[in-house]
């Protein structure tokens, strides 16, 4: 007998404590991170946080939540860039 687990499909929220503490869900990937910068891959785009001392203090990603500790400056959204489209695109488009 086979079974297939499927997932709920990720709701994105972000939780924000005094500038020091933050908590994302709807996480897929982080795509980089350092003290300075994280970068993360969300169920609705991009999402950038900067700020000094940030650290990841959990990462889930089978539920999608992130942790993140820190002096925060600032979360920001990132969009696609306009007009970027690949080469193949642009030859067969």
């Amino acid at each position: 007998m086979a079974y297939e687990i499927t997932g709920a499909p990720l709701h994105h929220r972000l939780e924000l404590d005094g500038r020091e503490r933050l908590t994302v869900s709807g996480v897929e990937d982080v795509a980089r991170f350092d003290e300075t910068c994280i970068v993360m891959s969300t169920c609705v785009g991009e999402l950038v946080v900067t700020g000094e001392g940030l650290h990841i203090g959990k990462l889930t990603l089978d539920g999608g939540e992130l942790h993140v500790d820190g002096h925060i400056d600032s979360i920001s959204y990132e969009e696609p860039a306009a007009g970027r489209t690949s080469l193949l695109s642009r030859l067969f488009g």
